[in-house]
């Protein structure tokens, strides 16, 4: 996306925004609408299930027709040998619902869904960097077309996940104004339903919104609720017996496709018991750094940044967090393009390098251009595992062993400039009155909350 430089108009309470020239909008369409045929000409053109073959929408529809018809069998029921349903009973109840509808309507219902739940990530996100009129949505079209073609979000869409309407169910919440009453209402059903939206709580406390904060709770405590009312037996086995931290319980932890520390951890040490410390740590030393550079980054004026931190922070110390569990680095992307648009100098060209090499990185790059499965969407992870099978996971070298944690060790270092951005502000910021304390509570307090 090639924009001109900013402008100098000002929404009300709004930073700066850019203002593209008149040839920007069309070129931001066309880019669009390329990116959509190119998706749909790989659909019509691979034969079915390569492309999309909706399997955990599978496991979603079973796990809602067993809430409805034999619910004291959800958490012991298996599609296959180690596939069982990990949700929560609130999202049972959800899956029951769908599985109302014809397997026909629910799949595609599903797809168009998260396409426009892309779409409306990207419009969100750049509405929350100031960007309006022509400009907003010459970026959100041009990063809808990027996003489109990354490898968490062609994963979601292949298997059908609800990853991409948890984003933009939590983004939009995210992005309502502050004096909305049940703002971060939304953040608290997204993690009724999948555990790991349970770190923006912490989050909107540190960053001063404990209205926000305490909403979000009253949402979540109110799904656990109705999970007892409607599915009582099954309830309680989620969350008395300790289901629900169990994390081999949602498939292998060593898997290529867990892209979380945890998962570097035991590939690395060579299993779960032998990595579970060592985990256990780093995951404590990422929350701390995590969340406190996201609350530093929302009350210097830097919401966006705050809320990317505080996203990143949760993919990198969950248990799990599958490939396409990494969509988050749509907005991401967004970011670092708003921040070039507005920077001069060497500073434009570092933040564009950034949002570029962060696409290269998670592009859904094919592995092969000829033959059957030619310009597959694949991704870089495990590009250079060469023969191995998934058994040779432990014994990693050279190249592979970045292949095989490339998104999480991405995402280390994301979090490092996050923090270090923070630690900048942080230091800059007034010390308090009297020039006694510089302690992180007085210097988050001076701070501007917007």
């Amino acid at each position: 996306m090639a924009l001109a430089r900013p402008g100098l108009k000002r929404a009300s309470g709004t930073p700066p925004q850019p203002s593209p020239r008149a040839w920007v909008l069309p070129v931001a369409a066309a880019l669009f609408v390329l990116a959509l045929a190119a998706y749909l000409a790989d659909m019509i053109v691979h034969p079915a299930g390569k492309m999309l073959d909706w399997y955990d929408l599978n496991v979603y529809n079973e796990a809602g027709l067993i809430a409805r018809n034999s619910p004291d069998r959800l958490y012991t029921w298996q599609l296959h040998p180690g596939i069982k349903f990990t949700y929560t009973p609130f999202a049972g109840l959800i899956f029951a619902a769908g599985s109302l509808l014809s397997w026909a309507v629910l799949k595609w219902l599903m797809t168009v869904a998260s396409l426009a739940a892309l779409a409306g990530t990207a419009w969100f996100t750049f509405g929350a960097l100031g960007w309006r009129g022509r400009s907003r949505a010459a970026a959100a079209l041009a990063l809808f077309a990027a996003g489109l073609w990354t490898e968490p979000v062609q994963r979601g869409l292949h298997l059908g996940q609800v990853e991409l309407l948890l984003m933009v169910l939590i983004v939009w919440d995210l992005c309502q104004p502050d004096g909305r009453r049940w703002k971060g209402a939304s953040i608290g059903v997204a993690a009724g339903i999948k555990l790991v939206p349970l770190i923006f709580i912490p989050y909107l406390v540190l960053a001063g919104k404990l209205r926000q904060a305490a909403a979000a709770t009253a949402a979540f405590l109110g799904t656990v609720v109705i999970g007892f009312l409607f599915l009582p037996h099954t309830s309680a086995k989620f969350w008395l017996t300790g289901y629900f931290v169990r994390p081999g319980n949602v498939g292998d932890v060593g898997s290529l496709l867990n892209q979380s520390v945890f998962g570097l951890v035991v590939r690395a040490v060579g299993g779960v018991r032998a990595g579970t410390p060592l985990w256990l740590a780093l995951g404590a030393v990422i929350v701390v750094l995590g969340l406190t550079a996201a609350a530093v980054l929302y009350r210097s004026g830097r919401p966006v940044a705050g809320w990317l931190t505080c996203a990143l922070t949760g993919l990198l110390c969950s248990p799990i967090s599958w490939d396409h569990h990494w969509v988050w680095i749509v907005p991401a992307m967004a970011l670092f393009a708003d921040a070039a648009v507005r920077a001069r100098g060497a500073a434009r060209w570092a933040c564009w390098a950034l949002a570029a090499a962060i696409f290269a990185l998670f592009a859904a790059w094919p592995y092969h251009y000829t033959g059957p499965v030619a310009f597959l969407p694949q991704g870089l992870l495990g590009f250079f595992l060469g023969p191995h099978p998934e058994h040779m996971k432990y014994y990693l070298k050279g190249a592979q062993v970045i292949s095989w944690n490339l998104f999480v060790l991405v995402g280390l270092l994301l979090l490092a400039l996050a923090v270090i951005a923070a630690l900048r502000i942080w230091l800059a910021a007034p010390a308090a009155p009297g020039g006694r304390g510089r302690s992180l509570s007085a210097r988050l307090g001076r701070m501007p909350s917007l």
